[in-house]
């Protein structure tokens, strides 16, 4: 097991958070937007969701790299605690190109989207 490369230098870009994962109108975005807003993420404190996020790329390790000709990409899962006080198991994903060392975050989402149902079908 190891952690993001450079994970002490990753980032999230300006306005990913707000016109990406906290935007109700992004054609992409919006179910997410949905689920991260009903746990009290909002533009109030995208601060505190900026952080909880790199607390997940500092201290969580890689469950899955992915490498093409021109990026690395990781798949890094944690638990995000929340304001409405529930901690979730999500999955972020963090890219580092060739140009440019530091880990940028790309997106996030719920555990629910990427696990297996190991339910009996019988």
């Amino acid at each position: 097991m190891r952690q993001i490369p450079n994970y002490e230098k990753a980032y999230i870009s300006g306005q990913k958070l707000r016109k990406y994962l906290l935007s109700e109108t992004h054609a992409i975005g919006k179910a997410k937007a949905k689920f991260f807003r009903s746990l009290g993420f909002n533009d109030d404190n995208i601060e505190l969701f900026e952080q909880e996020l790199m607390t997940i790329a500092y201290t969580e390790f890689v469950a899955e790299e992915i490498r093409t000709l021109f990026d690395i990409k990781y798949i890094v899962d944690g638990m995000l605690p929340t304001p409405s006080g529930i901690s979730t198991k999500i999955r972020t994903i963090w890219i580092v190109e060739p140009h440019d060392e530091r880990p940028r975050f790309i997106t996030a989402y719920p555990q629910r989207m990427f696990a297996t149902d190991k339910r009996s079908t019988t």
